[in-house]
């Protein structure tokens, strides 16, 4: 069934949102992760209006349409939480669902500990809590996992790679790395590509790891502690986060269960989306 869908320009903290809204209900926002931006959730929207709810949808800060800012430190996660805020508060209910995944995961387990009073009920697709991230990434399977991580903290050298031959390096993990090799379209790949090369954007996304990493960003997200009722999704064969991230996250989410697909990699909502929507449909219906 097709449903309407508005556009919105939002205040952010201090940035303004392209926030795109489909459907009538209670407000569900989705928050997408790198390097893609609100077209990752093209498989959940029309899911979502279909069953009554209302799909809010933004380009996080950094991408296209939505602001760009050239200052690193505007990609801090506490900024990017009281992004979340504001797009909560914009929706007129006093709470929203709110379902992140990869750094929208992040942005999701950080808002969570922030304004749990705006938070219904939360849902996470491969995204780590960071207190579980941080005490395992020295493991030597998930370190050399997060060597990209560490190669996006030099200057200029990963913008230059990952732009070098119209994008290629971006271009091809879309379709060497999922484990389901079909999954990313070339519309869906040139979706992400013509977002990121937009003055500054590429820069924008990257200062994402620059700024939390070398700040106390991370160290913000590895304190937070929700009591929201919380689902975990995850894609088991995951590139660059190993299952293993999954042991112990009762003791910071103690309302958690978790949904494990083993026919997914990290893009999980798109290599599986009938089983992800069936998942999260049940969840947010409870």
């Amino acid at each position: 069934m097709p449903h309407a869908t508005r556009i919105l320009r939002l205040p952010g903290d201090g940035l303004e949102l392209h926030v795109e809204v489909t459907g009538e209900g209670s407000p569900v926002i989705l928050l997408h992760g790198f390097p893609e931006s609100g077209h990752s959730w093209r498989h959940q929207v029309g899911p979502l209006a279909d069953a009554g709810y209302a799909a809010w949808v933004p380009n996080l800060r950094g991408y296209p349409p939505s602001a760009v800012s050239p200052r690193q430190g505007d990609y801090h996660l506490r900024r990017l939480a009281a992004d979340v805020a504001a797009i909560v508060r914009a929706t007129g209910d006093a709470r929203a669902h709110v379902v992140g995944h990869d750094w929208g995961g992040i942005i999701a387990w950080t808002f969570a500990g922030l304004y749990p009073a705006l938070l219904d009920k939360l849902v996470i697709l491969n995204a780590p809590h960071m207190a579980i991230y941080s005490g395992k990434v020295w493991r030597s399977s998930q370190l050399l996992r997060s060597l990209y991580a560490v190669f996006f903290q030099l200057p200029r050298l990963p913008e230059a790679a990952i732009s070098a031959a119209d994008y290629r390096m971006m271009r091809e993990m879309f379709v060497r790395m999922p484990l389901q090799k079909t999954a990313f379209g070339p519309q869906d790949i040139q979706h992400y590509v013509d977002c990121l090369s937009q003055p500054g954007a590429l820069k924008a996304a990257l200062d994402y790891y620059r700024e939390n990493m070398r700040s106390d960003g991370m160290a913000l997200a590895a304190s937070v502690h929700t009591d929201a009722s919380t689902l975990v999704i995850w894609g088991d064969h995951d590139p660059a986060l190993g299952v293993f991230l999954l042991e112990g996250l009762p003791r910071y989410a103690p309302n958690v269960r978790i949904k494990r697909i083993g026919k997914a990699s990290h893009w999980v909502q798109t290599e599986a989306p009938a089983e992800v929507n069936q998942a999260l449909l049940r969840f947010l219906r409870e």
